[in-house]
Formats: C-alpha cells, sequence, structure tokens
C-alpha cells in the first residue's frame, strides 16, 4: 500500500529536480551572458577609434532615417541582431547625420567626403533635401564629395547628385521611377468574407477609408493625390538637374523614351547612366579604391587611405565632453513623431497622454522661454490629438510662444496638432492638410453566421452589450455620423480661429484633401517655409531673447533601461552590420500585415480618426 504514495512522491521529486536544475541554467546562461557583454564591453577601451590626419568620411548610413527612433527593448534589440532575427529595418537618426557632416567640415582631420549610400534605407524627400543642404554646406569648406555606388534607389540618388563626382559600378543600375501612391484595396475580400465595414467621414477627398469601401482610387482622391505627387517629383527634378547641370527634360518619365535610350546602350543600365548624364564615371570596386587612393594621397608603407565610417565617428562625437553653456532662457524642443495614439506611447509613437506631458514639463521649466513643436506625423486619434493641442494653448497662456516645424508629413491630427502654434513652418516638400474626420469599424455578424455561430441577449437599452459580432443599428450609426460630423466642424473651426480665415474659406481647402508645404503656404496653411533651424530661430524671436539654449525635451529612461541600453548597446557595436532587404512578394506582404494591423492599434475612444494614410509616398 505504501508503494504507491513513494511512487508519488518519487515522481513529484524528480519533476522539481528536473524545474529546478533547468531555471539554474537559464539563470547561469543570463549571467555569463552578460558577462560575455561586460568584457566585451571593456574590450571597447582597447580597440579605440582614432582619425588620422587626411582622412575621408565615409557616409556609409545603413538604415531608414528617422526624425526620432522608435523605443525598442535594448535586450531584445541586441538578441535580434545577434541572432539575425530583424524583423525592422534599423533607424538612423537625421540630427545624427547632420552632426557627423557639421563636424567633419570644420575637423581639420577630414579631408574629403565620400557618400556611399546603398544601405540607405527610405528617408522621403524632406529629409534628403536637409541632408543635401549639409552636404552643401560642407563643400563650402573646400573639402571634395564624392558618391560611390553599386546601385541607387531614388532618396540615395538625390543625395547623391549633391557631390562633385558620382561614381557607379559598371555593372550597377540607376532608374528613377518618380512618386507614386498606390494601395491595396479590400471591398471584394470584405464582401466575400461576409465583414460589415460601417464607414463614417466628412470630406470629398479623405479618402483614408476608401480601401475599405472601394476597388480603386476614387476620382477625388485621384486628383488630390496627383497634384501634391506632382509638387514632389517638380522639387525633385529641379534640384537634381541643378545640381547636374542638365534640364528637368533629361528626366525619363515613360517608358517608350527609357526603352529608346537602353536600346542605343544594348540594355547596359549602368552605360545608359552615364551617357543621361547621372554619373560621371563608371568604376569597380577595385577602381574606386586605387581612385580614392589617388585622390587623397597614400603614405609610403600604407596599402591605402585612411578613412573613418560613419558610425566610428557617430560615436567619437557623443563620447567628447562638450563645453555646457549655462543659458537662463531656452527653446525647448518637443518631437511629436509617428502616429497618434491615445494614452501613453513610447518614442517613435505620438500618445495624447505622453506627448502632452512632454510640453507641460516645458511649460513648467521657468528656463523654458519658447517652444518647437517638431512633427512628422500623418495623424492618427482625434481625441489624443485633442488632448495634445491643449497643451499647446496652455503653454501659449503660459507666455511661452509655440512654433510648429512640419517634417516629412504634418497631415491630418499631424496638422491639428500644430494648428494653434503662433507660427508654422513646413519643408516645400512636407505632406501636410488632409483636414477631414472620418470613423471606422468592422462587424463580424454575418462572417460568423457562415460558421453557425450568433450573438443573442437581452439589455436595457439599445445601446447595451454592443460587440463586433452584433450589427450596428440605423439610431447608433446615425450617432457616430453626427460625431464624426461635429468633428469635422471642430476641425475646420480651429484652423479658421487660428489662421484667420472663415470655416467657409477653410472647408473650400479642406474636405480631406493633402496638399505640398509650398501649396500650403499659397493656402495660409502655413506661415512661412523652413526647417527646424527656422523654427527656432522664429521662437526665440517671439520670445524676444538673443542669448539662449536649445533643449530636446523626450521621455526619459528608467535607470535599468539606461544600464541595458548602454551595456548592449556597446556589445552590439562588435556585431556585422545588417541588411533588411526584402523581396517584392515579402514587401507586398508586409504592406497588406501593416494596413489590416492599423485597424487593431487605432484606439481612439469613439473610433474617429483624422489620419492621412493616403501620405505614404512610394
Amino acid at each position: 500500500m505504501g508503494e504507491k504514495p513513494n511512487l508519488f512522491k518519487r515522481v513529484l521529486f524528480g519533476m522539481f529536480n528536473a524545474i529546478n536544475v533547468s531555471r539554474k541554467i537559464v539563470i547561469n546562461l543570463l549571467f555569463f551572458g552578460l558577462i560575455i557583454i561586460f568584457f566585451v564591453s571593456i574590450s571597447n577601451d582597447n580597440e579605440m577609434i582614432i582619425v588620422e590626419n587626411n582622412s575621408a568620411l565615409i557616409l556609409d548610413i545603413s538604415g531608414d532615417i528617422v526624425e526620432q527612433k522608435k523605443q525598442v527593448d535594448p535586450m531584445q534589440a541586441f538578441m535580434n541582431e545577434a541572432l539575425s532575427n530583424n524583423d525592422q529595418p534599423p533607424e538612423i537618426l537625421l540630427a545624427d547625420i547632420l552632426k557627423v557632416i557639421e563636424s567633419a567640415a570644420s575637423d581639420k582631420r577630414i579631408s574629403s567626403l565620400v557618400l556611399k549610400l546603398d544601405r540607405m534605407g527610405s528617408a522621403g524627400l524632406t529629409k534628403v533635401n536637409i541632408i543635401a543642404q549639409a552636404i552643401d554646406k560642407f563643400k563650402e569648406s573646400g573639402k571634395p564629395v564624392t558618391a560611390i555606388g553599386e546601385n541607387f534607389t531614388q532618396d540615395q540618388y538625390y543625395l547623391a547628385s549633391y557631390a562633385d563626382d558620382i561614381w557607379l559600378d559598371p555593372n550597377g543600375w540607376l532608374v528613377l521611377d518618380g512618386y507614386g501612391r498606390y494601395q491595396l484595396y479590400y471591398k471584394s475580400a470584405i464582401e466575400k468574407l461576409a465583414i460589415t465595414p460601417h464607414i463614417f467621414r466628412v470630406g470629398t477627398y479623405k479618402s483614408a477609408v476608401e480601401p475599405y469601401m472601394r476597388d480603386d482610387m476614387s476620382e477625388q482622391a485621384r486628383e488630390s493625390n496627383q497634384l501634391w505627387l506632382n509638387d514632389l517629383w517638380s522639387k525633385y527634378k529641379v534640384d537634381v538637374a541643378e545640381q547636374r547641370g542638365f534640364q528637368v527634360s533629361n528626366f525619363d518619365e515613360t517608358a517608350d523614351a527609357l526603352v529608346a535610350k537602353l536600346e542605343a546602350v544594348n540594355g547596359d543600365l549602368a552605360k545608359y547612366a552615364l551617357d543621361n548624364g547621372w554619373v560621371d564615371s563608371l568604376k569597380t570596386r577595385n577602381q574606386v579604391e586605387l581612385a580614392l587612393n589617388e585622390m587623397l594621397g597614400v603614405d609610403d608603407g600604407d596599402d591605402t587611405y585612411e578613412s573613418v565610417h560613419f558610425r566610428d565617428y557617430l560615436s567619437l562625437l557623443n563620447l567628447e565632453f562638450p563645453i555646457h553653456h549655462t543659458f537662463s532662457d531656452n527653446v525647448a524642443v518637443v518631437v511629436a513623431k509617428g502616429t497618434i495614439l491615445n494614452g501613453s506611447q513610447d518614442p517613435g509613437i505620438i500618445g495624447g497622454d505622453s506627448t502632452a506631458r512632454l510640453l507641460r514639463d516645458a511649460r513648467e521649466d521657468d528656463s523654458i522661454k519658447a517652444v518647437v513643436l517638431r512633427v512628422d506625423s500623418p495623424g492618427g486619434s482625434a481625441f489624443a490629438s485633442e488632448i495634445i493641442r491643449q497643451e499647446v494653448e496652455l503653454l501659449k497662456q503660459a507666455g511661452k510662444p509655440v512654433v510648429a516645424s512640419m517634417g516629412t508629413y504634418a497631415a491630418s491630427g499631424g496638422y491639428w496638432i500644430s494648428a494653434s502654434a503662433d507660427k508654422i513652418y513646413a519643408a516645400p516638400t512636407t505632406i501636410t492638410g488632409s483636414i477631414g474626420i472620418y470613423g471606422l469599424m468592422m462587424t463580424f455578424e454575418n462572417a460568423l453566421r457562415k460558421l453557425g455561430v450568433y450573438t443573442d441577449g437581452v439589455g436595457t437599452t439599445e445601446f447595451a452589450g454592443f460587440t463586433p459580432t452584433r450589427p450596428i443599428s440605423n439610431g447608433i450609426a446615425q450617432i457616430i455620423q453626427m460625431n464624426v460630423n461635429k468633428g469635422y466642424q471642430d476641425f475646420i473651426t480651429l484652423v479658421a480661429d487660428n489662421r484667420n480665415m472663415t470655416t467657409t474659406e477653410v472647408d473650400s481647402i479642406a474636405q480631406g484633401r493633402v496638399w505640398s508645404g509650398a501649396k500650403a503656404k499659397e493656402l495660409g496653411l502655413v506661415d512661412e517655409l523652413g526647417g527646424l533651424e527656422d523654427a527656432i530661430v522664429a521662437a526665440a524671436e517671439l520670445a524676444d531673447m538673443e542669448d539662449y539654449g536649445t533643449v530636446l525635451i523626450e521621455k526619459q529612461l528608467s535607470p535599468t533601461d539606461l544600464f541595458l541600453k548602454n551595456v548592449f548597446g556597446q556589445a552590439s557595436a562588435f556585431l556585422p552590420e545588417s541588411v533588411f532587404e526584402l523581396s517584392p512578394i515579402e514587401k507586398a506582404m508586409a504592406e497588406l500585415k501593416g494596413e489590416l494591423e492599423s485597424l487593431t492599434y487605432l484606439n481612439d475612444p469613439k473610433n474617429i480618426y483624422t489620419l492621412c494614410m493616403s501620405c505614404d509616398v512610394q
């Protein structure tokens, strides 16, 4: 009789030992992993980066260029990089690129700038134009700029055009495909799946919900999108043509024109680029090395020219201890980058609560006399946008002027949070406007019915127990549409009150229509064309400041996150840089996944959004 209890005890004891041993193994692996990382970090001191005299700065940007990086768990990011398990492209701060170029211009050890842009990801015309201006200032130092590449994408080539010389690999390619806005449409798929979309919108041109109600782009959306895309393409062509010294007519915008030129060079894309004036010469990797050796000069005994790469040079700049000037008066910069969501969000996403908190911090800091709100957002939650805008109003009431500085996007909710600023700056290529409101939700009662699943019950009112598994009644639909109508009226009234316009005037340029920054200035939606620095100067002038500092107000990392970031960040510097490349099929699937996921992460409490989904340029 006692054998069974003893057997039971032995089994339990064995299970406990197995769990305990597994726990110790996991803990030991983590412990020794941290020890290894620690020693790797220490070894960094033994491999100091030294910038030799007559060095070339290699601007080898790897990743997407952003105004603000998304916050990621430092340990997870390290493990992803170590295991080559990255599912997102790396991000490079625009400010870091500008800092490197500006510092190199005055660094006597740096004799030239080499643009090696093969791994540069998405950026957008507004950001590459800002970098191009920095390259132009670098050239004023008298140091040469050379662009080298095996291939050039459109954004990469825009930067390359600002170089003194462009070298392309003989087997490389360069085709400029212009700007387009193409997206997926789901109406037929939704019907086949028996999903019921409930769409509420105001604005003839508010096309964010069109993919769920059509299988193609409406004529209104086509007209609106074509206008601002033409503005961007015209800016691109004018800038590149000016740098390369040819006419804007040199751009091949039809397949027939391109085919004719390619036939003349037997389909050789590199030769086409050379003959068409896009590049200055064709050079293999070895020829590039030899040419740079000759240009920079190689000391006796050296195999190749001295150089320092972007990432290494940036790390040196970040290690330097600058002289801190103590200013009693400061202009604060608050970055609002990403989709606008309700609540508190990490950097890289705008949170109604978290971004409002940053603005409140600026309001409560006596040393801050003015604020620049740097907006790079297509919009999002209407409720969260209003929470942020209210903080802008409170700053103004506190006697602190606010200047909005628009980056690549400041549309829909991005314009909403900018509208109350004392002054609005935009780049000529900023995508802005999209003043409109919509509501969107899906119900699945018909889809579930096909599976034999039903929802039924009782409630004390018509509104009780609403779920996506039940249909929306006409009464509830009317209530939501009235709320959307009110939201649109609030939006155009807000713009009218702050832009010295009537609501009728605003409505005529609103209706969800998207504009370029240059056109928005003509229409009165922005005050001046310029960048972040222009906005900072304007904010200081509004606050009557001559001697002032600039401070960035951002979310502070916790001590734990800061420690992990420092440890894992140093260790990851020794890992090979990963290249984020997707096949065309993977890109299409990622786009589909992203658009469907947008239905789940948008979290406005009333399901009402001011979001420009057509602002993504391809």
